[in-house]
């Protein structure tokens, strides 16, 4: 029998366009159920796909300071969440609950 080999799945590789990218970040946000750090890592997902040293150059931010913050390990602080949602080409709005 021959052997199957598997390959860690990267969503990053699979954001393409602006469109992708806020669909994701969307459900994302629907998923969360509060983990600030969970959306941390989505944006980090978003920005890899993007290309984490255009993010870092239009951040002000190192690109190492970037992995680590939206690794999913640790919360960033909301200011630099702005910068990497401005960063991304993206908005964030807020609509009612319910």
């Amino acid at each position: 029998m021959k052997k199957l080999k598997t390959t860690r799945f990267d969503v990053s590789e699979h954001l393409r366009t602006p469109e992708e990218m806020a669909a994701y970040l969307e459900a994302c946000f629907e998923e969360a159920g509060g983990d600030a750090a969970f959306i941390a890592k989505a944006l980090g997902d978003i920005a890899r796909a993007k290309g984490m040293s255009q993010i870092a150059r239009e951040t002000g931010l190192s690109r190492e300071s970037l992995y680590k913050a939206l690794s999913g390990e640790r919360t960033p602080g909301f200011d630099t969440i702005l910068k990497v949602v401005q960063a991304l080409g993206l908005k964030l709005h807020a609509v009612p609950a319910g």
